[in-house]
């Protein structure tokens, strides 16, 4: 909800996409940046201290985002560059105390995991990431549907009050849950010398490429959502404009949590790097269809085909960078797979809403299209960069 409230609000308010792209951007570059510090401290003092912290922060920083945004609107200046610059700084604020619920269950999930028999965990973990990508997804089709039908039918700074009480009551519940136990029980350890340098070989390029792939499928969704909000504004206009754009990206997040659920139940021999590849290659086909329709219901069905490939595909590349993490820094490494997805949202929402404010939606479009093919060509690079040392050996 919180891009994509603070992309609804600023876009309402100052009448412009690019303001709107941009502040979501900035709350976007803010999360990215601050994601694998918080990530960094869960795993040096624990996830329950930094998960408290960081949401009584994110309130009252969603709320300065709300206060200032129609402070900047009711003046008689308007939104000038240096008004405009302080907005965007209190959105890099509320982004930069994003609590990174997503990437610590997931390290909850791996530490879980890893206290089941051999015996039973065969499959375990695919599960349960498949699982929490499509949480994941069901939130990223609850946050943009909340907010658009919220904004189109109350008020747009609402969706973000909403946001704000979310965060402070289940992000405190989730810190406090008794699974955080589970992952304090696995921290430290050492490893000898030779299998030491032997995993850092590779270590950072494994690391990496998930981390970019994170980054392309944010490009994806920042970009798809903001050309969609010029879409809806042109084409929608008389529906609701700009505020039905987060209604019609949740058509996208139903099919991709389905698929994304479905990945528990795909063969083991069907193997992750490969995996990868043939997702994006089916996303790289589908997402040329963003460029065909010109009315709502072209574009809902369009929408919906392309979230096929795209829940399954974030499954998959968690895998991978769990697979290549050292456990030590796991806490570290799956907020910094999480930053990519808003560090590229923040990428997407911005050049996607330039194109939108001075061309068009369609030139808008293109910016996924792009996404998509950097995605496959990391997913040809991941395949071969994960047969240097088999996955045991990782």
């Amino acid at each position: 909800m919180l891009n994509v409230g603070v992309l609804t609000l600023v876009t309402a308010v100052s009448h412009s996409y690019a303001i709107g792209g941009f502040a979501a951007g900035a709350a976007g570059i803010g999360s990215a940046m601050g994601a694998p510090l918080l990530g960094f401290a869960a795993d040096r003092i624990g996830q329950k201290p930094v998960l408290i912290t960081a949401a009584v922060a994110n309130t009252v920083l969603l709320g300065a985002v709300i206060v200032l945004s129609y402070l900047i609107a009711g003046s008689a200046e308007g939104f000038t560059p240096t008004a405009t610059v302080l907005l965007l700084v209190s959105a890099w604020l509320a982004g930069a105390s994003s609590p990174q619920v997503g990437p610590l269950a997931r390290v909850r999930w791996m530490a879980l995991v890893r206290k089941v028999p051999e015996s039973r965990r065969d499959g375990a973990l695919d599960t349960a990431l498949s699982y929490e990508s499509t949480a994941d997804e069901l939130t990223f089709v609850l946050g943009p549907a909340l907010v658009g039908i919220v904004a189109a039918l109350i008020a747009p700074w609402l969706p973000l009050v909403i946001a704000a009480i979310l965060t402070l009551t289940l992000v405190s519940a989730f810190a406090v849950h008794r699974t955080v136990l589970a992952v304090s029980a696995q921290r430290g350890g050492k490893i000898a010398p030779g299998l030491q340098e032997a995993r850092d070989r590779w270590l950072w390029l494994k690391v990496s490429i998930p981390v970019l792939g994170m980054v392309c499928m944010g490009t994806f969704f920042g970009s798809t959502l903001t050309s969609l909000s010029a879409f809806t504004g042109t084409v929608g206009a008389e529906a609701g404009g700009s505020e039905l754009a987060g209604l019609l990206y949740a058509v996208m997040g139903l099919s991709s949590a389905a698929a994304a659920l479905s990945v528990a139940f795909w063969p083991r021999a069907f193997v992750q790097r490969w995996r990868w590849v043939v997702l994006a290659t089916l996303m790289t086909a589908l997402v040329g269809l963003l460029l065909l329709p010109s009315d709502l219901p072209g574009m809902m069905l369009a929408l919906f085909l392309l979230g096929l490939p795209v829940g399954p595909t974030m499954v998959t590349i968690f895998s991978i960078g769990g697979m290549v993490a050292p456990r030590r820094w796991l806490g570290t490494v799956m907020t910094a797979l999480a930053s990519g997805i808003v560090a590229g949202t923040a990428i997407g929402s911005s050049i996607s809403g330039s194109l939108a404010q001075s061309q068009s939606y369609h030139q808008a479009f293109l910016v996924p299209v792009g996404a998509a093919v950097a995605l496959l060509l990391l997913g040809l690079l991941t395949a071969l960069s994960l047969r240097v040392k088999n996955r045991d050996a990782v």
